[in-house]
């Protein structure tokens, strides 16, 4: 079994296929679509052999199927028949969620995203629980608002991380996990990193895409 991991982000969308040594990067933004995407993963990936598809997608997921168009990327996505377009079987499953099964180490696991928004998942006994609670309310808007790729640029790196201690304390306290893991491209901008977390590698979306086919997890 050979699969096509595809992390897509508001920035970039990473790609890794099954016996590959380096992931690829491609460039995203604020109006990029599906129709955009296909063909320059086609063209990224057309020396790799892959028969299934795993992806990661920023925005909620339900039974497979995209829920909600995303907030940092353009229109398209809800309609789009992802199967059709690669030929075989395509598993999706939000972003955040995905890392926190690349992460996942038998315990009671809260996974935080710091990247262009926030991602926020639980893996709780085999068991992937997607969440957008960096959607709920922070001060005077959500704690994506505030921990999120604008506020860190506009804000400066000091006072974001002001508010990444504060979000991860409230999340601490509210899910009680047994292990927390830092993840997102920002999270390595982070000075310490805070009792009970550890920090995830950039490998963790893409060994969440293939852990999607190949262990026993409830989605």
């Amino acid at each position: 079994m050979n699969i096509l991991v595809i992390d897509i982000g508001g920035s970039n969308i990473k790609i890794l296929a099954t016996g590959q040594p380096e992931r690829i990067k491609i460039p995203s933004g604020g109006d990029f679509s599906p129709e955009q995407m296909i063909p320059l993963i086609k063209e990224n990936a057309s020396g790799w052999k892959y028969d299934k598809v795993s992806i990661g997608f920023p925005g909620v997921v339900r039974q497979n199927k995209i829920i909600t168009e995303p907030v940092n990327l353009g229109d398209g996505w809800k309609r789009y028949d992802f199967e059709s377009a690669f030929n075989c079987p395509v598993k999706i499953i939000n972003d955040a969620a995905m890392q926190a099964l690349g992460g996942y180490e038998k315990k009671k696991l809260l996974f935080l995203g710091f990247g262009t928004g926030l991602g926020t998942a639980m893996v709780v006994n085999k068991t992937i629980i997607p969440m957008e609670a960096g959607h709920l309310p922070y001060k005077k808007g959500t704690f994506e608002n505030y921990v999120g790729k604008e506020y860190l640029q506009k804000k400066g790196s000091k006072k974001w991380e002001k508010h990444v201690g504060n979000c991860i304390e409230k999340f601490s306290h509210v899910f009680q996990p047994d292990d927390i893991l830092l993840g997102g491209g920002n999270s390595k901008l982070l000075s310490y990193v805070p009792e009970g977390c550890r920090l995830g590698t950039n490998q963790n979306a893409f060994k969440g895409g293939f852990r999607l086919w190949e262990e026993d997890f409830n989605l």
